[in-house]
């Protein structure tokens, strides 16, 4: 059962990784999206009249200089307040605001663990009376990560499921995987719940399963703690299936999408970008496209018409 357990673990991290590395790849490669054009941005200075660089004629030959550390201290803030939620529908924010929060912890709680085993294979021992700082910083982050995770998810998996099925509008639009999402989570958050309350109060069995994994010694753990890793490492497996990779696109759709302001300048890698997609074949036709040509050739077509008509 130990040995199954390690190659289960190390199986789910492994596959979550390289899914979500691989759609990061697919997105990124995707071709250049349409400008929204929507100013100011989040890293540019108050303008007089609030609409970015563009006040400025000459803006746009400017280096715009993104601040990368601004939008992602925005979009961080995003993620853990959710504003629109709370600004839109307070009730719905109040299961759904605990429901990320429980899952944002227990990732949370598992990367504590992996740096918990390391400094126990340093030698520090984690625990509350550890001598060493390290090891006591380390017990009460994993404890109170791990606790409030299993808590706040599992409130916020059952307000959830209450939640859609008692509000019309939030039920019109929901989906049989959005309950399956719900009563997944619940089971994984109340496993480690219980794991927490009648098997491993402290998370010590958790921390020597890691150091077991990292060692490549297998240990043993209690059966309630046994359940709970199989059913969150069956949980990172099935997370690239659902709409959980928002987390990794929303960085694409504000740095690339919203917040992409780059001119387009004679022999720039926009130009570059649009000429390569500009001279793709049409793939479909209408009434008022053919397919046949480029792109380029029928702009240029409706370029001439515009100019005789």
């Amino acid at each position: 059962m130990s040995l199954f357990l390690v190659v289960l673990t190390y199986f789910a991290y492994v596959f979550i990784i390289a899914m979500y590395v691989v759609k990061a790849i697919k997105i990124a490669r995707l071709p250049l999206h349409l400008r929204w054009e929507l100013y100011p941005v989040i890293y540019e200075p108050k303008s007089k009249y609030g609409s970015g660089f563009q006040e400025d004629e000459k803006g746009w030959r400017k280096s715009q200089g993104k601040k990368l550390r601004k939008g992602i201290l925005y979009l961080l803030k995003e993620n853990l307040r959710f504003n629109d939620y709370f600004k839109s529908n307070r009730g719905y924010w109040l299961v759904l605001f605990p429901w990320h929060i429980g899952f944002i912890l227990i990732v949370a709680f598992h990367i504590l663990c992996f740096f918990g085993a390391l400094v126990i294979i340093a030698g520090n021992p984690v625990t509350a009376n550890s001598v060493y700082v390290i090891g006591k910083i380390f017990y009460y982050c994993i404890l109170i990560t791990g606790v409030f995770s299993f808590i706040a998810g599992a409130f916020g998996s059952i307000g959830l499921i209450l939640k859609r099925q008692s509000d019309k509008n939030l039920k019109a639009f929901a989906t049989p995987q959005n309950y399956f999402n719900y009563i997944f989570t619940l089971i994984v958050f109340l496993s480690g719940l219980y794991a927490w309350i009648f098997a491993d109060p402290t998370f010590a069995q958790y921390r020597d399963f890691w150091r077991g994994l990292l060692t490549l010694s297998p240990v043993s753990v209690e059966p309630a703690t046994a359940v709970h890793i199989i059913l969150f490492s069956l949980f990172l497996v099935y997370l690239p299936f659902t709409r959980s990779m928002h987390y990794i696109t929303k960085f694409f759709a504000f740095f690339w999408v919203r917040w992409d302001d780059r001119p387009n300048f004679r022999g720039s890698k926009v130009e570059r970008n649009i000429t390569g997609l500009l001279n793709k074949p049409v793939t479909w036709s209408a009434p008022h496209i053919k397919s046949g040509r480029t792109w380029a050739e029928i702009t240029a077509e409706e370029k001439y018409h515009e100019k005789t008509s």
